[in-house]
């Protein structure tokens, strides 16, 4: 079946069930599928075929789901794009995937009409209030016809382009069909034992590949309830799960530090929470260890992943974090996980060597990029670039991006390590390690620092608590004082921007 599909089955099951809520406005399953139809009939009306490109530059919002949804009926390839890049990085990526009709929030189309010039992009079509002569409104490109599009989609018809992070450079499209975007779900389902009485909390961008992917597909495909917030913010978070009565929360170690540091945020009633997945950037063991107790569960995924896997990869489990905490964890269902050498030869236990997996949710290629995709996958193995150590019971630990990792007077630093004994710190609120270039070790490990509200950080002071733990090589020569690490939508910190600067 197609991922459609599932959305017009629950439609018929559980029409009355409440599908979505979304900044005051909710939907049934019946009303879902039907708000779905409306715009699928309306993309079709505009010249829009199978296998057309069509790009989402949106926030979180209940349009945001009812493109998707309306695009993957009408066998459309979407195209989710990070709403805070700049005109050219976005045209980039309408360029590269063939996009041919863009949907985007009225404070992006100032960036999209930029943006697609020279490109084939053919619509624009605005969620909210138009400015922009010749763009079509949301409410204009709406059918009256609220049945199912008839649309012959198979499970291994293409339907999503999600672009990769570029964290090390140009982003590149990982290229997913139906068949992949629901085994992704699948395990999901399967590993954290989501259900369809979930209430499923969306705060982390839905154009990324974790919420989009493992929770929003997976919930309706399950016919669960979705709660759509626009915007991250710490103190609307806690008050939704509260009031919204949230089984499932995932977030990004960011989103969970900015929680702790609600000054009430134990006031707030949690208790309907099953279970908090995290992802997307390491989050150190003292942050989960608090996010635990605020929580008041043991229920915790580690899902360490990856887009080019939908996103898949290893998972920690509540067992895992019991006796496990800090590591990556085992492969997920549908996936297998090894760390090799530059040979491509398991290494042995306590060495470091690159994280690879293979899988039913490996993208099939990256868009346009044969030579890419043949360094990336390699007999069915997708290489990731990230370096991680294996022990005696097969737990994965990821230590470093091959690129972030520093080499220090001979000696291999690997930034995760010396990161999360600095968040150990009490006035530490978060904190980067990177290599700057130095005339006598090669590269001198630094820190970036981002202290808490009111805390002073001193530099001997830290260092000196780097040395109770870390080996001397480790400890950080320099340290700089910030109030921002820059992040990209996925959590992930943009250590390349913090060498360009600091140099």
């Amino acid at each position: 079946m197609d991922i459609g599909s599932y959305l017009a089955q629950n439609a018929r099951k559980t029409p009355e069930k409440l599908a979505i809520e979304c900044e005051g406005r909710s939907y049934t399953y019946k009303q879902f599928n039907e708000e779905v139809n409306k715009l699928a009939h309306g993309l079709l009306r505009m010249g829009m075929s199978k296998g057309d490109k069509i790009a989402l530059m949106m926030k979180n919002s209940d349009q945001f789901v009812f493109a998707f949804f309306a695009g993957a009926k009408i066998g459309a390839v979407i195209v989710p794009v990070n709403f805070r890049l700049t005109a050219s990085e976005v045209h980039y990526i309408l360029e590269q995937s063939g996009t041919v009709l863009v949907i985007c929030d009225d404070e992006y189309e100032e960036i999209i009409t930029s943006a697609r010039e020279g490109t084939n992009v053919a619509h624009v079509i605005t969620a909210g209030t138009s400015k922009t002569v010749g763009h079509h409104s949301f409410a204009s490109v709406l059918s009256t016809d609220v049945t199912n599009p008839q649309m012959e989609i198979s499970e291994d018809d293409d339907l999503e382009i999600l672009y990769t992070s570029g964290t090390t450079g140009r982003p590149k499209g990982a290229l997913f069909d139906h068949k992949r975007v629901f085994n992704v779900g699948l395990t999901m389902m399967i590993t954290m034992g989501i259900n369809q009485e979930e209430r499923i909390l969306h705060i982390a961008p839905l154009f990324h590949s974790a919420q989009l992917n493992l929770f929003l597909v997976s919930g309706v495909v399950l016919g669960a309830t979705h709660i759509i917030h626009r915007d991250f913010h710490p103190v609307t978070t806690l008050q939704s799960i509260q009031e919204d009565k949230i089984t499932h929360f995932f977030g990004v170690p960011a989103m969970y530090n900015f929680i702790l540091q609600v000054p009430n945020a134990a006031d707030y009633d949690l208790s309907s929470i099953k279970r908090c997945g995290y992802g997307a950037a390491p989050m150190a063991p003292e942050l989960v260890r608090k996010s635990m107790e605020l929580f008041r569960t043991d229920q915790f995924y580690n899902l360490c992943g990856l887009t080019e896997a939908g996103p898949g990869g290893i998972l920690l489990g509540p067992e895992g974090h019991k006796h496990h905490l800090g590591k990556g964890g085992k492969a997920a269902f549908l996936t297998e996980a090894r760390v090799v050498d530059g040979e491509g030869i398991d290494i042995i236990p306590g060495a470091v060597g690159e994280f690879i997996i293979k899988g039913e949710s490996i993208m099939k290629e990256y868009y346009k990029k044969p030579e890419e995709t043949a360094k990336t996958i390699k007999e069915g193995w997708l290489y990731t670039g990230d370096l991680a150590t294996i022990d005696e019971n097969g737990y994965i630990t990821l230590v470093d991006r091959k690129k972030d990792m520093i080499i220090s007077g001979g000696e291999n630093v690997y930034s995760i390590e010396v990161e999360e004994v600095l968040y150990e710190h009490p006035a530490v609120l978060e904190a980067a390690i990177i290599g700057l270039p130095d005339e006598v070790w090669g590269e001198a490990v630094c820190a970036v620092i981002v202290p808490k509200k009111d805390a002073m950080v001193d530099e001997q002071e830290l260092k000196s608590f780097c040395r109770q733990k870390l080996a001397g090589y480790k400890i950080p020569r320099k340290i700089f004082i910030e109030e921002a690490l820059p992040r990209n939508a996925s959590g992930k910190i943009l250590k390349y921007q913090l060498r360009q600067k600091l140099v």
